[in-house]
């Protein structure tokens, strides 16, 4: 059994989500070989000299809890929790994986991806990305006090929300053209992504060829989802 699960926002304002993780992590997904994170496991992550951190040492722990017992399991970069590193994935004893990431298995190809790269038509977020993806911004910004980052981060949360609030849903989704051009290049892989919040299964013809397109759900308070590869399907599986 393979999971995939993202959107996860963990923090400490969060400890619904947190303790449906923690007891995923501790039982349904130790009954799996892998475990994929595709993005936005943290609702922020300010640089990895904050693993110390009460909170990220909890859900460090019980990564590496996982790992421990025979799960492996990668992590993609989210557009909240770009700065993971190297430090994290060694405390936490997980991959960090590029983005998109193809996963093959004996039955199935898969292409994994936070999804926010193809969301070309929010020219705003795009330009956002470009800024804090770029060597230069993250090293200013690592380069900085935790305190002070820890402030520049509550900011770009809060305008990230209120962005939100004031944007056409269909700024926020995946824009259509590039995304049959994704599938293409990826040889007709079943596509699985997070980032828009909007779980759902499509179905594109590309070229003639049937592909799916598996969307994950954000995870809640009171609840979460993963899906499920068993080898001859995916499913999905609610949590809490």
């Amino acid at each position: 059994m393979i999971f995939f699960i993202s959107d996860l926002h963990l923090s400490p304002r969060s400890p619904g989500a947190t303790r449906l993780f923690r007891d995923f992590l501790a039982g349904r997904a130790r009954e799996g070989e892998a475990l994929y994170i595709l993005g936005d496991l943290f609702e922020s992550w300010i640089g990895d000299d904050d693993c110390g951190d009460a909170f990220n040492a909890e859900i460090i722990g019980a990564l590496r809890g996982a790992s421990e017992a025979g799960l492996s399991i990668g992590v993609q970069h989210g557009n909240r929790d770009f700065l993971l590193g190297d430090g994290f994935a060694a405390a936490a004893g997980i991959r960090l994986l590029p983005d998109p990431y193809v996963l093959s298995t004996p039955e199935w190809q898969f292409v994994l991806s936070h999804g926010d790269f193809l969301c070309l038509e929010d020219t705003e977020y795009m330009a956002f990305r470009r800024q804090v993806r770029s060597p230069e911004w993250q090293a200013a910004f690592l380069a900085k006090p935790l305190a002070e980052r820890r402030a520049i981060a509550a900011s770009m949360r809060a305008q990230s929300e209120q962005g939100k609030q004031e944007k056409a849903p269909y700024l926020m989704d995946l824009h259509p053209g590039e995304t049959e051009d994704f599938l293409r290049q990826h040889g007709y892989a079943t596509f699985i992504h997070g980032h828009t919040h909007r779980p759902a299964t499509h179905d594109h013809i590309v070229d003639g060829i049937h592909v799916e397109r598996w969307v994950l759900a954000d995870w809640h308070e009171d609840r979460g989802e993963c899906l499920a590869w068993d080898g001859e399907a995916l499913h999905r599986e609610t949590l809490g």
